[in-house]
């Protein structure tokens, strides 16, 4: 296991706003009663940057954000199951092009749909339980990564449906996996991190033939020899309760526990000898009463700050290229009571979105 505690103390953001931007509600609106989990702008094709996409129930609803504020409805896919629930989405594209979205829920089915004829595209089956997280590869926006209670990570090429890796087993998570990253340069690499309170770093190094030959493969996806990863790169036990949410900054890993805050460290990893390393903790970004799990946090297209949104409706917009770390922006609303499960920032940082536990989606907008 990863010790903690080089280098000097952690720099822990200060909860006073900058005022650096100032942001006001432009938008709310209501889709119904049931729970969203997660939102997302595209961010895999630069035609689309204003687009986003919402999950909740059996639901998956795209939206594009319009100037002054508004949202246009632009699509609803809804599930042929009517007790699906999904949890998470991503944006990827087909190898020609085409915008997809990736969905996944409690049946444990991704589900990739075509966004340009809102027809299910394929559907991937083989995770034993619910999907947690779906992430998608930005060097290869036709590979997506999914983090199930099941326990394992797989990664899957959406063009021809193959299951290619499963990250599990000996050295594998010990309890659900919440969520999974690509490292944003690194293409061999990602972090994975759940309920058994750590963060585990794989490689695909070893496995990349794999990952070639399943754009190339023509037999039955299920005749592909998908390969097991048993063994993380690297452990870190940086938090001590669930973590559910991870991702990449660069080589250092932003994560978040039910500790009230967004911890950034680096790992130390000893490439001799795997799984074993340091962790030195850089950061921290406090954000009160986000002490329930299943809340995620999201960043602009180029990492300059991240929203977070906490059990009482509120978010915190923290720039992350600043050490100490500032609060921009304390976002809230006297109407806006409810757990924000997850935010989505825009390409450039100047609309920040949140989707609620009363199925209500909310826009903010940087004033000018």
């Amino acid at each position: 296991m990863a010790k903690t505690g080089l280098g000097c103390e952690p720099a822990i953001g200060s909860l006073t706003p900058s005022k650096k931007r100032e942001y006001r509600v432009s938008n709310r609106l209501h889709e119904g009663k049931r729970p969203l989990y997660a939102i997302a702008f595209n961010f895999v094709d630069a035609r689309y940057y204003d687009v986003f996409a919402t999950v909740g129930g059996n639901r998956v609803t795209v939206y594009r954000c319009l100037e002054g504020g508004l949202i246009a409805v632009l699509q609803a896919y809804i599930d042929e199951d009517k007790d699906e629930s999904f949890y998470t989405l991503s944006w990827a594209c087909d190898t020609d092009g085409t915008p997809l979205l990736v969905a996944g829920g409690c049946n444990g089915i991704i589900r990739i749909i075509n966004a340009g004829t809102e027809k299910i595209h394929k559907s991937f089956v083989g995770h034993g339980d619910s999907v947690n997280e779906i992430r998608t590869q930005s060097l290869k926006p036709s590979l997506v990564v999914s983090a199930s209670k099941d326990e394992s990570v797989r990664l899957w090429n959406i063009h021809t449906g193959i299951c290619i890796l499963i990250f599990a087993g000996a050295g594998g998570h010990r309890n659900e996996v919440l969520s999974v990253d690509f490292h944003p340069s690194d293409i061999y690499r990602i972090a994975s991190c759940g309920m058994d309170n750590t963060v585990k770093i794989w490689s695909m190094k070893e496995f990349w033939q794999y990952v070639e030959r399943s754009f190339t493969w023509t037999d039955l996806p299920s005749k592909f020899p998908t390969k097991y990863v048993q063994f993380p790169v690297f452990i870190a036990s940086v938090h001590s309760n669930y973590v559910d949410c991870n991702r990449w900054l660069g080589d250092f890993i932003l994560s978040k526990s039910v500790d009230n805050e967004i911890v950034l460290w680096e790992p130390k990893i000893k490439e001799q000898s795997p799984g074993e390393g340091a962790v030195d903790i850089l950061q921290k970004y406090p954000v009160p009463e986000c002490d329930i799990w299943f809340i995620k946090f999201s960043c602009d297209f180029h990492y300059n700050a991240a929203a977070i949104g906490n059990r009482e409706g509120k978010v915190f917009l923290w720039e992350l290229q600043s050490s100490p770390p500032v609060l921009i922006a304390r976002l809230s609303h006297v109407h806006c009571k409810s757990p924000i499960r997850q935010t989505a920032v825009s390409f450039d940082g100047s609309t920040i979105l949140s989707c609620c536990e009363d199925g209500s989606v909310w826009r903010w907008d940087a004033v000018q």
